[in-house]
Parts: C-alpha cells; sequence; structure tokens
C-alpha cells in the first residue's frame, strides 16, 4: 500500500524533534503528528466514510475478496500479467498531452491526461483487466458487472473475451437505448445485456440488479464493479488499479516540466474511479490542490441532478456508507444527468472523505456548462471527449489560474458514445 509521509506543520515537527532530544518525546508521537493518509485504513474506511454493509448471503463472498485481493494484487506474477496487458494491450501508457490552445484560453498551462486514447475508449479497461484476473485467480467463472453510459460494460465484456469468461452486464433501460451503440458493442464481444426497468432505470438501478445477481449466485460468480463504490475493499481495489494514472502522471510531468507534482489536478466524478486514478499518488501531498467535478444536471436547485456532494446526506448506499442524495425519510432519491456515467445518487467514500475534509474542491458543473466545455475542447484541440469528462473540462472556467500553473485534467473517456446528445443538445 502506498503510504505517503510528509510534515503538516514544520513548527509543530521542528518542537517535536527537540523534545524527542531532550528524552521526552518518542518516536511513535513523532509519527501520529507526521504521517496522515486519506487512503483506505485496516478497516475499509476513509475517515466516517465506507465499510462493508451487505446481506448475509454475501458475507463468504466480501470476506473471500477482503482476504484475497491484497495478496493477488501485490504478487509479482499479478503485477507481471497486469503490466504486460496494460502495455501490449490497452496501450499504455496514455499519453499527458500538452493542451497549447487551451493553455492559452485560460492563462496556465493545462496537460491532459489521454485516458480516450485507452483501446475501448475510456480509462474502465484498467480496472476491468485487473479484476478478471483476479476472478480467474479465484477460481470464478462467471462474471457480472455494472453499466451506466456503457464504457464500463465495454471494457468488462472485452477482457471476458480475451480471457473465455461468461459475462453479464446489468444496464438501465434509459441508458440501453441513450447509450445503443455500447450496447451493440457488448453483444458483439459475447456478452448478454440486461435491461433494468426499475426506478429511474440508470446506473442506481443497473447495480441494484447486479447485487440481487450475486445474493442469487455467490459461489460461481465475481462481480466487477466499475467505479470506487460499494463494500470494502472494492473502493480501495479500484483506486489501486486506476492509480497507474497518477503513477504515469508523476513520471509524463517529469519530463515536460522537470517536476512530479502538477499545482491542480482535474477529474469528474460519479463514483469516481478515474478521479482516483488521477489523485491516487498525490492525495496525501499537500501542494497538489484536488478539484472533483459533479454532475449538477439542470442545476442543484432544480431536483435535476446528480451533484451528490452538494446535496447528499450521509446514508448507505450499495454497500458502503457514504453521501447520498435522499429525502427527508432516508429514501434515495432519483438523480438526473444528461452523462449516464455521472447519473447516480451516491459518491464514492474516498471522495466523500476528502470533500468533508475539504482536502479536494469540488464543483457543480451543469449539463450546459459540460456540453459548452466539449465543444470549446473539440474545436480548440481536435479532441471530442465523453459526457462525463467534459464536466472536468466545464470546471476550468470555474477556475482562476495563475500563468505558472500546471493544471492536469484526465480526459477519461472519448466522445464516440455521445455524438448524438450533442447533436441534440440545444445550448
Amino acid at each position: 500500500m502506498l503510504i505517503c509521509i510528509y510534515v503538516i506543520y514544520y513548527k509543530e515537527l521542528e518542537r517535536a524533534l527537540s523534545h524527542q532530544a531532550t528524552g521526552l518525546f518518542s518516536l511513535n508521537q513523532h509519527l501520529q503528528i507526521s504521517v496522515m493518509s486519506y487512503l483506505v485504513d485496516k478497516d475499509g474506511y476513509y475517515g466516517e466514510f465506507g465499510g462493508a454493509y451487505i446481506p448475509e448471503i454475501l458475507h463468504k463472498c466480501v470476506d473471500e475478496l477482503q482476504d484475497t485481493y491484497l495478496k493477488v494484487l501485490q504478487s509479482e506474477d499479478f503485477k507481471h500479467e497486469y503490466d504486460q496487458l496494460l502495455r501490449d494491450y490497452v496501450g499504455r501508457p496514455s499519453p499527458l498531452y500538452p493542451a497549447h490552445r487551451l493553455s492559452e484560453k485560460y492563462g496556465c498551462k493545462i496537460y491532459l491526461k489521454r485516458e480516450d486514447l485507452n483501446h475501448t475508449g475510456a480509462h474502465k479497461i484498467n480496472n476491468s483487466i485487473g479484476q478478471v484476473l483476479l476472478a480467474r485467480r479465484m477460481g470464478k467463472r462467471r462474471i457480472i458487472a455494472e453499466t451506466g453510459a456503457g464504457q464500463h460494460g465495454v471494457a468488462t465484456a472485452t477482457v471476458c473475451a480475451l480471457m473465455n469468461m461468461e459475462c453479464i452486464v446489468y444496464m438501465g433501460k434509459t441508458d440501453v437505448e441513450r447509450q445503443h451503440v455500447n450496447v451493440e458493442k457488448m453483444k458483439m464481444l459475447g456478452a448478454t445485456v440486461v435491461p433494468v426497468t426499475s426506478g429511474n432505470m440508470t446506473l442506481k438501478d443497473a447495480t441494484n440488479e447486479a447485487i440481487r445477481d450475486w445474493c442469487c449466485h455467490p459461489s460461481d460468480t465475481y462481480y466487477v464493479i466499475g467505479s470506487t463504490v460499494g463494500p470494502h475493499p472494492y473502493p480501495d481495489m479500484v483506486a489501486r488499479l486506476q492509480s497507474v494514472i497518477s503513477e504515469e502522471i508523476r513520471k509524463q510531468l517529469l519530463e515536460h516540466e522537470g517536476r512530479e507534482c502538477p499545482d491542480y489536478l482535474i477529474a469528474c466524478v460519479g463514483g469516481g474511479s478515474n478521479a482516483a486514478g488521477t489523485i491516487y499518488h498525490y492525495i496525501d501531498d499537500p501542494r497538489v490542490q484536488i478539484v472533483l467535478a459533479e454532475a449538477g444536471g439542470k442545476g442543484i436547485e432544480t431536483g435535476m441532478t446528480a451533484a451528490t456532494i452538494a446535496l447528499g446526506k450521509l446514508g448507505i448506499i450499495h454497500g458502503a456508507r457514504t453521501y447520498v442524495i435522499q429525502n427527508e425519510d432516508g429514501q434515495i432519491e432519483e438523480p438526473y444527468s444528461i452523462s449516464a456515467g455521472l447519473d447516480y445518487p451516491g459518491i464514492g467514500p474516498m471522495h466523500a472523505n476528502l470533500a468533508a475534509q475539504k482536502r479536494a474542491l469540488v464543483l457543480s458543473v451543469n449539463d450546459d456548462e459540460a456540453i459548452r466545455a466539449a465543444y470549446e475542447l473539440t474545436k480548440l484541440e481536435g479532441i471530442i471527449p465523453a459526457l462525463e469528462s467534459a464536466h472536468a473540462l466545464g470546471a476550468l472556467e470555474k477556475m482562476k489560474f495563475k500563468p505558472e500553473d500546471v493544471v492536469v485534467l484526465t480526459v477519461s473517456g472519448r466522445g464516440d458514445k455521445d455524438v448524438e446528445t450533442f447533436l441534440n443538445f440545444e445550448l
């Protein structure tokens, strides 16, 4: 596990060390002052968020996963196979592109982390490869997944085709209709796509159905969760698998700027996997300002929104304690976003804690702001972003940068799947 040790207050440490020299201060006390991490603790919590709140029938599955995932992910044979597939199959490392015209527009140095150039067109494949490799090592042959925008579904179906695994993808009927190209891709790859007709027929409801399936087939089924949500260890496991993004940013930024740390990291959040991957190696570094862009929908004051951090209250959703959009009776309210991948009434516990501790600046980006930002990137840099990524781009106009600021923004996916939505939306 990554452990970042840094001095929070120089004066406090200086005083502590002087006490230590006189025998009045122990090394353990010194470490308690100087060690602080926003990563998961040994019990599966990020501060007060996280945990594993699951039905009795899934305890064995989740306990097995908790006992296994770190052993496998840290083993040399897993790391060798995983790294080789990321390089030779996915096409990593993804470029860190200096966006000159966008930089000129916003008066700073903007670099785009191009996850849209990965095989399958998004960051999701980083996680799907890792989890399916883990499932195979655990002896599971039946893979299930949920998907909203379809990118996680496509990525999981792709890896299952590669590894000859059965694949069932649950997808809300609303999302099936607005992301039909991805649905056809999943079918071509051999996956069974199950349209979900309950609730708002979007990502939340697809996740509900996937969990029901898991409850009915606990012995032979592995649930590949696509984001940093769900019961522990999923948020930590997904973040670790996506941390290849920030690992590459450090190396690439050093080549571009002679420094590993940007001044700002910007990413969109729904469940939060691309954001977790973007910030993972910087999460405990106070020199880096984290900016998270969530889906404001038609405006947080309208009720037609998926801005969970802005409006959510502490609750339980899909096995984790986090912020949830809910009414006074604790019933989950239906979210709304033009982006299927951000249309979720919860938020990953990592990001909930970052917001609660004010480690991250969280901005709400409305539909029209996201669409406008997507067109701007397309016209200035010749890159059509996914609607999800467009929300991160929409955060730029809400910030004030200095000319010397270095900003890294993750383009989590490409916009092929969203072209019809772009064309049908009136600014």
